[in-house]
């Protein structure tokens, strides 16, 4: 039970630091907002698992944790993205060149 307490403590943690490099490379509010709450809320949820191998005793309480952050995360995601929306802040586009030649 150990090894795959480990297992799933290794995948949430790359998960996590995947996470924090969408955070640092994504281009806008937009892409930000999905790379931290997708992946940070996989991550957490691994990381849960592993410790909830390594502590069984701990299940009540981490099931408690594991409900909150379902329950927050895309909340605080949309309302982050409302708030943005509701700033002015439009979506990355890459730019089209306007003067093709055909």
């Amino acid at each position: 039970m150990i090894i795959i307490g480990n297992i799933f403590i290794l995948i949430g943690t790359a998960f996590l630091c995947l996470g924090a490099l969408g955070l640092v490379r994504m281009p806008d509010v937009y892409n930000r907002i999905q790379a931290g709450t997708k992946a940070t809320t996989l991550g957490a949820l691994s990381v849960l698992l592993g410790v909830a191998f390594h502590h069984p005793d701990w299940l009540p309480k981490i099931l408690l944790i594991a409900l909150f952050i379902l329950l927050t995360s895309p909340v605080a995601s949309s309302t982050i993205a409302r708030a943005a929306n509701r700033a002015g802040l439009r979506p990355f586009t890459i730019p089209t060149n306007v003067s093709e030649e055909k």
